[in-house]
């Protein structure tokens, strides 16, 4: 992996046992030596902490700071204020696909934190300007039911930072940003450290309780809370209204980068949406495969995104694209490298009832 970025927290991982691997350019913890699934059930049942540095921060600041970031992104800016978080995309101008998803913490007045996923932060920088400060710190997510309890042993004025909310504390002569943000259908903090206090805050957590957790984990955790990841539920030729995100677009705010092609699609409805698959038996349905209906004769339906095994539900799930008419009840097939597997349309999530 050479040339990959690394976290602030790399030395911590590697002490840890941490096995690592590349993702967006970044060598980043895939598993601890406990196991993902191990980490998967900490988070639902109590708290993990995750190493997520290898998204990025865009930092917009300024008087046209706001104006700016209205007319770059989807979501309605106005929805919100100074101290709250929001979802967002960034559109392709000419068909309305996601460039990225992205949270925008607005932290003052003037100033926006605009966290692109890992591979496409040069990206966002191009479209909407800003500095890109990802080196200056790590981020690290603290989630499960349990997360706030362990805040508050540790930085009690993370623990206090509501759902979409946006706050800043003093820990041991550091400023650190904290949201009420997260990425596992869980509650729970994601703060942002700046770099050299970074390996002292993650210590101070794990001694407090929290489990340690990798890539793997935060995939499977994401995938039952039915959130989308970019380049697989999000991507090219891929729009909000396709992945049934059409929340995040601020109709009624004005004109935003990719609003025609998004308009024209809305006007004439979108050709697929993105469904939950729950899978019979264990085996694990993966990206790529193809959805029928059932039967030797079905025709192809469409094809998965995202999938693996559920270890709360102990069956294999999945989100694929299918046509708009194959809703929830809906039962199909897939395709498991030959082998039919049935299949039900379910409504996301598939576990709990946060996004």
């Amino acid at each position: 992996m050479d040339g990959a970025r690394r976290s602030p927290l790399d030395a911590a991982h590697r002490r840890a046992g941490a096995k690592l691997v590349d993702f967006g350019g970044w060598e980043m913890p895939l598993s601890y030596p406990a196991g993902t699934l191990a980490e998967h059930q900490a988070c639902r049942s109590a708290v993990a902490v995750f190493d997520v540095s290898h998204l990025g921060t865009v930092r917009i600041q300024g008087p046209e700071a706001f104006a700016s970031l209205q007319s770059a992104l989807t979501n309605d800016l106005g929805r919100i204020g100074p101290g709250q978080a929001q979802y967002t995309h960034l559109l392709d101008e000419a068909d309305a696909s996601v460039l990225d998803d992205i949270i925008v913490w607005w932290v003052e007045a003037d100033r926006f934190d605009v966290m692109p996923n890992a591979s496409n932060t040069e990206r966002v920088v191009a479209a909407i300007g800003g500095a890109d400060v990802t080196a200056e710190r790590a981020v690290l997510a603290v989630q499960g039911p349990a997360a706030r309890r362990l805040m508050e042993a540790v930085a009690p004025e993370a623990a206090g930072t509501p759902r979409f909310r946006v706050g800043r504390f003093q820990w041991r002569g550091v400023e650190i940003t904290t949201a009420g943000t997260g990425y596992t259908g869980e509650d729970g903090v994601e703060c942002a450290v700046p770099a050299e206090a970074a390996e002292a805050f993650w210590d101070a957590l794990v001694d407090a309780g929290a489990t340690p957790a990798g890539l793997g984990a935060r995939d499977t955790l994401r995938l039952e809370a039915g959130l989308p990841l970019h380049g697989h539920e999000l991507g090219p030729g891929i729009t909000p209204l396709q992945a049934g995100l059409g929340w995040v677009v601020g109709w009624d705010k004005g004109d935003f980068r990719g609003r025609t092609p998004l308009e024209a699609e809305r006007r004439r409805g979108p050709n697929r949406r993105l469904r939950g698959l729950v899978v019979e038996g264990r085996q694990p349905p993966r990206a790529g495969y193809g959805v029928r209906a059932p039967g030797e004769s079905g025709q192809l339906e469409g094809e998965v995104t995202s999938g693996n095994f559920s270890p709360v539900l102990g069956t294999g799930i999945a989100m694929a694209f299918l046509p708009p008419e194959v809703g929830p009840g809906a039962e199909v097939e897939v395709d498991m490298r030959g082998r039919p597997a049935p299949a039900r349309v379910v409504k996301m999530p598939f576990v709990g009832g946060r996004g």
